[in-house]
């Protein structure tokens, strides 16, 4: 069975329809990044008021990393 053609109007709609849906995922999506970025900095406050060093962890973090074969190299 062949298909269609569609009209330019179509093809416009079928356009504009994609991007009002893709926009509002993109909102949502920086909605929630925004709670998680929210969160993150309740617990890093609540880890400085408890003496942790996140400066210092990161720092030792990437001493130790540092002498490690990236993902993209162990995958393959």
């Amino acid at each position: 069975m062949a298909k269609k053609p569609e009209s330019k109007d179509e093809k416009v709609g079928f356009h504009k329809g994609s991007l009002a849906t893709l926009s509002k995922e993109r909102e949502e999506l920086l909605r929630i990044l925004q709670i998680v970025e929210q969160l993150m900095q309740m617990h890093i406050k609540e880890l400085k008021t408890l003496g942790v060093d996140l400066v210092a962890e990161a720092k030792e973090t990437a001493k130790k990393l540092k002498g490690q074969k990236p993902i993209e190299d162990v995958l393959r």
